[in-house]
Formats: C-alpha cells, sequence, structure tokens
C-alpha cells in the first residue's frame, strides 16, 4: 500500500522558518560554492606548476582576495537595493510618500520593480492628497452649515459635532465630545423615526426636523444626526393660514357689523319719541347700548387682526439703539424702566416697526409689574417699593447681533408654550396679538424673539435677537400680495 502524503503540522512550519538563514546570509553562501570550484581547481593547477612554494602562495592569495572582492560587491549589488525598496515599502506603510527607490530603469528587472513601487508611491500620495483635500472641504462645509450636526457611535456618545451643534448645546466641542446622547438632551433624536419632528427644550421650545443615517469611520458603524429647525417655517405656514382665515371672517363679520351698529343707531334715536313707557324705554336703551358697543368693540378687534395680516415689509434705516430705548422707555409712565445702557450700536431695521414693537413688550412687562403689585396689595395689605417693582431695558452687542432683554418682576408665565398662539390672551381687555406682532416684527428684521421666566427672581424676561445688518423676508411672509 502506498503512503499517504506527509502534512507539516504548523508548529513544524514555524520552527523551518526559524531556522532559515538571512537572506543575506544564503547570497554568501552561494557566492562562495560559486566560485569555490574555479578556486579548486586553480589551486591545483598552481600547485602542480614548476614554481616557488612562495610564488605559489601569493598567487593563490591573490586570486582568492580577488574572488572575495567579487563576491561582497555581487552581495552588495542584489542585497543593497532590496533593502532600498524595504525601506521605501515601510515609509509607504507609515503614510510617508517622500521616498523613492534608485536605479528605476527599464529593461531591467529590479529597475523594473523599483518603477511599479515609485508608481505605487505617487498613486498613494495622490490619494492622499485627494482625500485630504475632501476631508478638509467636507469639514469646511460641515462648519459653514448653519444646521446642527451630531455623529454618535454604537454607544450612542457624542463623536462629531459641527459649530451650528455647539451654539445649539451652548458648550464648546471638547466639552461635548465623549458625551452620551442622554446627557446631552438629543436621545429623543435617536429614538424618534427618522424624517420627523421633535421638540428640544435648549432655551426655546423649538421644533426640529431629524434626519438620520449611517456611515462607518475605520470599519465601526456611526449614526449622523442632522437637525433642521423648522419652527420658523411652522409658524409662518400656521401665520398664512390663520391670515385666510382672518381676511374670510373680516368681510363676513364686517358686512354683518355695520348694519347690526346702523339699526341699533337707529332704534336707539326712534325710542327718544316713542311713546313707550320710562321704564321699558330704559330697558330697550340698555339692550341696545349692549348692541351697539359690543358691535363695536368686536370690530375694534377685527380691525386689529385685520393690522396683523397686512403689516407690510420694513423700511430698512440707520438706526440707534440708545436714542430708540430712550424714546420708547419715556412713553410708559406707570412703572419706572429702569435703561442699562450697552455700547453704541448703529443698525439697519424699520424704526417704526421696532418702536411698536418694543413700546408692546414694555406695556406687557409694565402690565406684569402692576398685576404683582395688586396681587402683593392684596395679600399683603402694604404697598411695594418701586425699587422691587420695575421693567429693566438693556442690549448688548453679540457677535453681528444685537441682544435686547426686557426684564420685569411680575408673577410670571403659568404656560410660556401658549403666549405666541394667536387670540390667545391672560388679559380682560387683551386682544391676544402683542406678543405674536412683536415675533413677527423681529422675524421680519432677520432676528428672532423669546419669552421665558427669570431664574434670579420672579418675573418675565424677553430677548430679542437682531443682526445689526438686518435682511428682509418675502412680503407673503407678511401677507402682502
Amino acid at each position: 500500500m502506498g503512503s499517504s502524503p506527509t502534512v507539516d503540522k504548523p508548529s513544524t512550519v514555524k520552527r523551518r522558518k526559524r531556522q532559515r538563514a538571512p537572506f543575506e546570509r544564503r547570497v554568501t553562501r552561494l557566492s562562495i560554492l560559486l566560485v569555490a570550484p574555479a578556486l579548486l581547481v586553480s589551486g591545483i593547477v598552481i600547485w602542480l606548476q614548476p614554481w616557488s612554494v612562495q610564488s605559489k602562495l601569493m598567487i593563490l592569495g591573490a586570486e582568492s582576495f580577488a574572488c572575495l572582492l567579487i563576491g561582497a560587491a555581487l552581495h552588495d549589488h542584489i542585497v543593497r537595493p532590496l533593502q532600498t525598496l524595504a525601506n521605501v515599502v515601510g515609509a509607504l506603510r507609515e503614510e510617508d510618500y517622500s521616498f523613492r527607490a534608485r536605479l528605476a530603469v527599464p529593461n531591467d528587472a529590479l529597475g523594473e520593480l523599483s518603477l511599479e513601487v515609485n508608481a505605487l508611491a505617487d498613486l498613494l500620495a495622490k490619494h492622499r492628497t485627494g482625500a485630504m483635500e475632501a476631508t478638509a472641504l467636507l469639514q469646511r462645509v460641515v462648519e459653514e452649515v448653519d444646521i446642527p450636526i451630531f455623529a454618535f457611535d454604537p454607544a450612542n456618545r457624542l463623536r462629531l459635532v459641527n459649530s451650528a451643534g455647539e451654539k445649539l448645546l451652548h458648550l464648546h466641542a471638547a466639552q461635548l465630545i465623549g458625551e452620551s446622547c442622554s446627557e446631552l438632551g438629543l436621545e429623543s433624536c435617536l429614538s424618534c423615526e427618522n424624517e420627523s419632528l421633535v421638540e428640544l427644550h435648549f432655551g426655546t421650545d423649538a421644533r426640529w426636523f431629524v434626519r438620520r443615517s449611517s456611515f462607518r469611520q475605520q470599519g465601526v458603524p456611526h449614526t449622523l444626526v442632522v437637525l433642521s429647525d423648522v419652527s420658523r417655517a411652522l409658524r409662518e405656514e400656521e401665520r398664512r393660514a390663520w391670515q385666510r382665515l382672518i381676511r374670510v371672517l373680516g368681510h363676513e363679520l364686517n358686512n354683518s357689523l355695520a348694519p347690526i351698529k346702523s339699526i341699533a343707531g337707529s332704534l336707539h334715536a326712534r325710542l327718544m319719541g316713542s311713546g313707550i313707557r320710562s321704564e321699558e324705554q330704559q330697558d330697550f336703551q340698555r339692550g341696545l347700548s349692549i348692541i351697539e358697543s359690543r358691535a363695536a368693540s368686536l370690530n375694534r378687534f377685527l380691525q386689529g387682526y385685520r393690522q396683523l395680516a397686512q403689516m407690510p415689509p420694513p423700511v430698512l434705516q440707520q438706526c440707534s439703539i440708545a436714542v430708540l430705548a430712550k424714546r420708547v422707555a419715556g412713553l410708559e409712565t406707570r412703572v419706572p424702566v429702569a435703561i442699562t445702557p450697552g455700547s453704541e450700536i448703529d443698525f439697519l431695521a424699520d424704526p417704526d416697526q421696532l418702536e411698536q414693537m418694543l413700546i408692546n413688550l414694555l406695556r406687557n412687562a409694565a402690565d406684569a409689574v402692576l398685576q404683582a403689585q395688586e396681587e402683593g396689595n392684596n395679600s399683603n395689605g402694604s404697598k411695594r417699593s418701586d425699587g422691587e417693582q420695575h421693567v429693566a431695558f438693556s442690549w448688548k452687542a453679540s457677535g453681528e447681533d444685537l441682544i435686547i432683554s426686557i426684564e420685569d418682576t411680575g408673577p410670571g408665565l403659568m404656560n410660556p408654550s401658549n403666549a405666541f398662539v394667536p387670540f390667545y390672551t391672560t388679559k380682560p381687555t387683551g386682544s391676544g396679538i402683542g406678543l405674536v406682532l412683536s415675533r413677527q416684527i423681529a422675524e421680519a428684521h432677520g432676528g428672532t424673539l423669546e419669552l421665558g421666566n427669570r431664574l434670579d427672581r420672579q418675573g418675565c424676561i424677553v430677548k430679542i435677537t437682531l443682526p445689526v445688518k438686518a435682511h428682509q423676508t418675502s412680503d407673503e411672509t407678511f401677507g402682502v400680495k
């Protein structure tokens, strides 16, 4: 029977590899074996010659020395280029593309190998430059995009954030990298459905459109989260909806209110000459007066909303915040308005619209202060000093923006989310359009208006952010056709 082929075990293969002599030693051995027969033959021939022993030894020594020099040159000619190629390949592995192989000439086996290694180095250097440029461009684009971008690893820890994300979270990237999504308040962005709306509470109750995608970095899967603030777009859509509603209701109500008011006035005049008893006449007059006054109130209410729905776009002019603050503060005489001057800032805006906005906000703040003062009088029986009850007006520059703050010492907001809902008001005589109109004016100038409760004490704070170089939005935003 034939024997089966022997298969070397891995340990045997490793032992043989360890016992194998280095390449340089093998080249030396082969060189010696190559010249050994010639030296042996030439030695025998020389020794058989009728020369002196000293001459024979000198000739054999010279011949051996010449063979040694030729062998050393052969060893160097074979080993040195391979060492150079090994150094070049090692540099390529370390991503250093500045080394090149020598003797890279065509029509030569070793030269062809050197040419291929150099071509590979050039190609890798080109790819590396392209990758670096693409990465730099991507980083630049991510930084310049005005939407928050986050990247999370499989453990839901933040690994990448752009400047818009830093601005949203009010922290620098060095403080954010490595934090979990729950610690950052972004857990809902990873748990919600893709391309859906979520509410994130970072100073304002804004609504964000979440888009998620996956990518790999060094073989590790990551989740890319892109947030788009759609609050303003949704508000504009809601605004257009109720503007259309107001136009329809206004047309229909005006057609009804005018004859109601006219008929009520005519009946009121005819009652004076009728023969109705005085008691009945007073009842009729009281009822007609209520009809007439309520029709007038409803008409004023409607006209206010029509004014909001047909607000024109801002006419930009150079404005001074110090002059504007002094003028609007002087119009509020019910409570003290403490102005904390900031730096002198001139900016582009519509002074009439901004004055209307600031007057509305100061009036709301003063109403809140008076309400708190009245509640304090009713509960304590003693009037609080004006130093405790006031409105504070201040401003400052932040980058390219102007930030205006109005603080009051009122009772605060019970439900801040309803503050900007049209038609919603907590005042008995309010119309519910003051804050909506104010925010519309701020956004018309490319800014924002935020309302919340104070953290240092009881009361509200309104923060208006306006760009120093304001820009107008489209006319459709204001209901202008």
